[in-house]
């Protein structure tokens, strides 16, 4: 094989003449594999430098290539593209409207590219734990209780110190109290400004409290409180209803609920049911101590201190009176169960649909002519066989059902030997006298013979204010000789429904 020789010029030299080196001879075959390595090592060089492949990716470019490599890195980033956008999603729906939410971001998958469509340089305030904007707090005084030396010496009392330190201290504030950024603005608080600010922080606290506790504990308008609906539930739980339905009417002093009737073991439940709830705050009926206190039934358990304890007798006040009612024949609702301050009593209506009321009934003359002397036949037995007053009989508080009238809401309903009991009765004789007169009844008497009618008494009088001192005289005469006799001992005999109890569910 012939052999090739290789010469190779070195250059000139500072340090001497320039020498030709002839190199040793070599051949053909070790020439062409020289070339060879050569070549691969250019293919080897040829693939390009995929660290541009996300910025393709991202630019939207299609370019056509052959490199196996580079469609595989291509695929991988479009599919990790799809995992981080599918983990994003599951992130919001897990977080939701929460304020606490949970960040998904750890499992992302890394690359060397960025999707972020904001510079480099720009920070995220709500991923980065420290701001460095925000302005630096206050630096704590030493323990020696001052710093620097001499002339320069800075006291924990310096004006400058303390009013920054007030300014940090009102991130101990509530949440809900807005403060400000005031360390950016380098705020100095005096001490008497950050004591103002912070006893006024608590006493917003305190007074939120105190309305969300009221809100809580309170029976409001078409609405229960958590207690009196716990109480609403386990009546249904027990059977004693089936289902709740909705609010059919409101009052000063209670909500009205339908429901339908269950089943009990003693007592037969009606198909259709109300669910009489005594509202728990007296805002709008104050005055219901005036018809409970001396009523000598409830006397030694009345206590104005506690308004719950008062509702629950007025509920019990009328569950007495509807019972005594309802053994005398008066049309009136019929008691199912009484459970604390809720009154369960039988539906006036049909077909979840409430009986109107006197007022709003469309009556013809003979109609109204016969409710007129039914109504004064139910006051006469009132006093008379069920001796009690009803203290707010008007057009209001008389249903219209079935050709006759039915009296309702009688808690306020009092006994004749009350010491406002007669006033109470001439204005229900002043209400039903002008409500029937005003409707056409011609036989309709006037207030004063009404008055004596039901009562039986005999006074007279050419006005209303003499015919009201002749009744305030009767009740003081009346009033002395019951305290002059002492207290009258009474024990309920009027068979009225069953009491449940905290044990009872």
């Amino acid at each position: 094989m012939d052999q090739i020789a290789i010469t190779a010029e070195v250059p000139k030299s500072p340090w001497g003449a320039t020498t030709t080196k002839v190199m040793c001879p070599c051949s053909f075959t070790d020439v062409m594999s020289e070339q060879l390595a050569k070549q691969l090592d250019d293919e080897s060089n040829y693939f390009p430098d995929f660290s541009n492949v996300s910025a393709a990716l991202d630019a939207g470019e299609e370019r056509e290539t052959d490199s196996d490599l580079m469609l595989a890195q291509m695929l991988q980033m479009q599919f990790d593209k799809e995992f981080d956008t599918q983990l994003r999603t599951e992130e919001k729906k897990f977080n939701g409207d929460s304020k606490l939410s949970i960040s998904f971001e750890n499992y992302r998958m890394v690359h060397p590219y960025e999707d972020s469509d904001g510079s480099e340089d720009e920070v995220d305030w709500q991923d980065s734990c420290d701001d460095p904007y925000k302005a630096d707090k206050p630096t704590t005084t030493p323990r020696r209780g001052f710093t620097g030396k001499g002339k320069n010496i800075t006291t924990k009392h310096d004006e400058v110190v303390c009013g920054r330190k007030n300014t940090a201290r009102m991130d101990n504030f509530a949440p809900e109290i807005n403060v400000g950024d005031g360390l950016g603005m380098d705020l100095k608080l005096s001490n008497q400004v950050y004591n103002s600010l912070k006893q006024h922080c608590y006493s917003e606290q305190r007074r939120s409290a105190r309305l969300h506790e009221k809100k809580e504990h309170s029976t409001a308008e078409q609405a229960v409180d958590p207690r009196t609906r716990l109480l609403m539930y386990k009546m249904v739980n027990a059977g004693i209803l089936d289902n709740i339905n909705g609010c059919i009417s409101t009052g000063k002093e209670s909500v009205v609920f339908h429901a339908n009737g269950g089943s009990m073991e003693k007592n037969a439940v009606p198909d259709e049911c109300v669910l009489k709830v005594f509202k728990t705050t007296l805002n709008e009926f104050k005055n219901r101590d005036k018809y409970i206190k001396d009523d000598y039934r409830f006397i030694d358990r009345f206590s104005k201190l506690n308004p719950r304890t008062i509702i629950h007798l007025w509920a019990e006040k009328e569950m007495h009176n509807l019972a005594r009612m309802k053994k005398a024949g008066i049309p009136c609702p019929e008691v199912v169960v009484l459970k604390k301050h809720i009154l369960v009593m039988s539906f006036i209506g049909k077909d979840h649909v409430p009986a109107p009321k006197l007022k709003e009934a469309m009556l013809g003359s003979e109609d109204m002519k016969r409710a007129y002397y039914q109504v004064v036949h139910m006051m006469q037995q009132l006093y008379q066989e069920c001796n009690l007053v009803h203290a707010d009989l008007s057009e209001y508080n008389m249903l219209w059902h079935e050709g006759k009238v039915w009296l309702i809401d009688v808690s306020q309903s009092i006994e004749p030997n009350h010491p406002h009991s007669h006033e109470f009765l001439f204005r229900d004789c002043r209400n039903v006298a002008t409500f029937f007169q005003k409707g056409g009844v011609s036989e309709a008497m006037n207030m004063y013979e009404l008055f004596n009618v039901v009562s039986g008494l005999q006074l007279s009088g050419d006005s209303e204010a003499e015919f009201l001192a002749q009744i305030e005289a009767l009740e003081k005469m009346n009033e002395d000789h019951v305290q002059r006799r002492g207290k009258k001992m009474y024990t309920f005999s009027d068979g009225g429904p069953p009491l449940l109890h905290d044990e009872d569910d």
